[in-house]
């Protein structure tokens, strides 16, 4: 790993195997669908591993993800940000090309637009209700009138389908302990099939209930009344899955490879090349960890050095050593592995994947950005 260019992701595939088969084992012992969210990786082999024995459908969070899984065979996509008119014509030259993509909304205005838009391009779009069942980002609110009137607003429209409804428990990243994000699985489960069952009451068919996040996934005990799971994150893990308790350290797939820039032995301070735009700089889980910094620093061979990446700037990243033993036997031009905090977000600033596999570079994976 000396000769690769630093920084540059790792990414552990026998960990990614295992993750996969974790996550498909749940949704077959639930008797629901696996709809994978590749926004965590962008990388086409990746998706294949997670849609293996299952039916092939992804979840996309950009139109230009979708254009490209569906340019490498997939042709079953939900695009899960609400739609907007500014992307009207993007969807509906997806749509053209064959593949069936699943839309979402909580905008009344926007089902009408929509309509009339697909109707002059002579397509039909398949819509979902956005559902907001805690996180508060967006969506309509459960129990309001606009959860019954959007959907019917959507099956009355002649160019749409409503394809069911939709959610995603993001405040589960919020909460402290495993009891507590079983309970937000419980709740997103349980708000989605009361909805359902009230859209059914007023006599509109609600083909799909879909639900997921990584952390409410991982540790929910039943799935009764839901049909579709979307979890992401899980294919990799990260330091914020790992401390929060939706997966073990053992679990983590992807790390990112650094060299050391500068050593400070008086203050024991360590410079890397992994900065702001390699990992991101988002906080991680402060709450549950307030020293965990922008990342777990670890050895060559993936080894936990008690060490924290502290401060970042743009193509810099500053490491306090403290005690940990380590720090006397590196030098300037010695590698390290970073445990960043979000994975979603690092995989996203680099173009491909160095596969690794029994401790060597097997593979190079594309990684495809854009919107």
């Amino acid at each position: 790993m000396e000769k690769l260019k630093t920084p540059g992701l790792l990414l552990d595939i026998e960990r990614v195997r295992r993750n996969a088969e974790r996550m498909s084992e749940i949704a077959l012992r639930n008797g629901v669908r696996l709809r994978p969210h590749v926004k965590t990786h962008k990388c086409v082999e990746i998706a294949k591993i997670q849609t293996a024995g299952h039916s092939g459908a992804i979840t996309v969070s950009t139109l230009a993800e979708a254009r490209a899984f569906a340019k490498n065979g997939f042709n079953d996509i939900t695009y899960a940000v609400p739609i907007e008119r500014g992307k009207f014509d993007q969807a509906t030259e997806i749509v053209q090309s064959g593949v069936k993509l699943n839309l979402l909304t909580d905008d009344a205005e926007t089902v009408k637009a929509l309509n009339e838009a697909a109707g002059k391009a002579g397509v039909r779009f398949d819509v979902f209700l956005k559902v907001d069942c805690g996180t508060h980002r967006v969506g309509v609110e459960p129990q309001t009138a606009e959860a019954i009137e959007i959907p019917r607003l959507i099956s009355d429209s002649k160019n749409l389908h409503f394809a069911g409804i939709l959610t995603h428990a993001g405040h589960s990243y919020d909460v402290r302990t495993k009891e507590d994000i079983l309970a937000v699985a419980r709740h997103e489960r349980d708000v989605m099939v009361g909805l359902a069952d009230r859209l059914r009451s007023q006599s509109i068919e609600v083909p799909t209930v879909s639900v997921g996040s990584t952390p409410t996934m991982s540790l929910i005990d039943d799935l009764n009344g839901v049909d579709e799971i979307r979890p992401g994150n899980y294919i990799f893990c990260d330091n914020f899955q790992a401390t929060l308790g939706s997966c073990s350290f053992e679990d983590t797939a992807l790390t990112v490879l650094t060299a050391v820039i500068h050593k400070d032995a008086t203050r024991r301070r360590l410079v890397v090349d992994a900065g702001a735009i390699a990992l991101s700089k988002d906080r991680g889980p402060v709450g549950l960890d307030p020293s965990c910094g922008y990342g777990r620093v670890l050895d060559l061979e993936g080894n936990e050095t008690g060490m924290r990446v502290t401060s970042l700037s743009q193509e810099h990243g500053e490491i306090e050593a403290g005690n940990a033993d380590i720090f006397e036997r590196l030098r300037v031009g010695d590698r390290l592995r970073i445990l960043a905090n979000h994975s979603c977000l690092t995989a996203a600033q680099f173009s491909h994947y160095n596969v690794l596999e029994n401790g060597s570079i097997v593979n190079k994976w594309e990684i495809f950005s854009g919107w």
